[in-house]
């Protein structure tokens, strides 16, 4: 897995997305979708997340375009160190796994890259969630759609 990987899993699904699509297609698949990897499944869940938010918008507002601090801060003013932009800044974009540490931090915190990063998630994942128990009835009709395809293929 690398860095490009990950970027192309995002346009593949960021494009269709902004066209309308629904659905994503694929999470966790690698090989032309022969295999199944949990580190790639919880990158692709992160991916996801991007892209609802990217196909969601951006509020515009004169708040969020935060036009009365930008008057006051003047043209060559520094825009970083404002609370606003830091709250809207953070509205914007909360990855969970891309870090964006200077490379120093980074490499105090054990140099880790991002599948590592969600290699780890996912057997924390694993090891940690318990699902909800399902409604009464549904593991019977799940069942029963099960049994019925079943059937309709050992006729075919």
């Amino acid at each position: 897995m690398d860095a490009q990987s990950g970027h192309e899993k995002t346009l593949t699904g960021l494009l269709p997305a902004l066209a309308g699509a629904n659905l994503i297609y694929g999470l966790g698949m690698l090989e032309s979708g022969m295999t199944i990897d949990y580190g790639q499944l919880v990158l692709d869940h992160e991916f996801a997340r991007f892209i609802k938010q990217s196909v969601a918008g951006i509020p515009v507002s004169d708040e969020t375009l935060m036009v009365e601090e930008i008057k006051k801060v003047g043209a060559f003013g520094d825009f970083l160190s404002l609370d606003s932009t830091m709250k809207y800044m953070r509205g914007q974009s909360q990855p969970r796994l891309i870090d964006r540490r200077v490379r120093d931090e980074w490499k105090a915190a054990g140099s880790t890259d991002v599948y590592r990063r969600a290699l780890d998630e996912a057997r924390r994942i694993l090891a940690e969630h318990r699902p909800l128990p399902l409604p009464d009835g549904v593991a019977d009709e799940l069942r029963r759609i099960v049994d019925e395809g079943e059937r309709e293929l050992a006729t075919d």
